[in-house]
């Protein structure tokens, strides 16, 4: 009875040690890249539905100037750049609240225009390439061509400036083509270079 009781025992610890190295895995995966569904990031000459709720005045599409800013009624000038629809729906409901009773403000993006990504290194064509949507880092790839025989996949990174502030991502495409770790195949975001060495 006592044996029996240590082997359960053993194996509850057993158990309890590997989901606590499990946790501790994703909590390093979740450092080293952006977590699933980041936003988008608003860059130049994307255009931007912006609704006010009851306010069809303060309702229009504006364009996103190359000096990152848009023009509204009452608010004017505005910097957007760099911040995700969120966040700028945030921002303009404490603007427009100093003239209208609770506003209620969403933001859609209405076109992406800036959405350049940049893939140099061991690639067959590397570029800019000046996509219309979203797209991942397997898609990126395949845009420039795939990689040549020499490319080290193992250490890709990927250079990102997020409001004034440059991260490197490093990345596996070794485990993400394994079909094992579809969260590393991460979303891009404007002005994102691959560096494939």
């Amino acid at each position: 009875m006592k044996t029996k009781k240590l082997i359960f025992t053993l194996l509850i610890s057993s158990l309890l040690i590997c989901l606590i190295l499990s946790c501790g895995g994703k909590k390093f995966i979740e450092q080293s890249i952006p977590p699933p569904g980041t936003q988008y990031i608003i860059g130049p000459e994307d255009v931007l539905k912006i609704n006010v709720w009851n306010e069809p005045e303060l309702s229009l599409s504006v364009p996103v100037r190359t000096d990152g800013k848009i023009s509204l009624p009452l608010i004017h000038d505005i910097l957007v750049v760099n911040l995700t629809p969120l966040e700028l729906k945030e921002e303009l409901t404490k603007r427009f609240a100093e003239y209208v009773e609770n506003p209620t403000v969403s933001v859609i993006i209405e076109q992406i225009n800036s959405l350049k990504i940049f893939v140099v290194g061991n690639v067959n064509n590397p570029g800019v390439f000046d996509v219309k949507r979203e797209v991942n880092f397997l898609q990126a790839i395949s845009l420039a061509g795939g990689f040549t025989e020499w490319a080290k996949k193992r250490k890709i990174q990927i250079f990102r400036n997020h409001k004034g502030v440059e991260k490197v991502i490093k990345v596996n495409y070794n485990k993400i083509s394994s079909g094992k770790h579809p969260e590393l195949n991460i979303p891009l975001q404007p002005g994102d270079t691959i560096v494939v060495p």
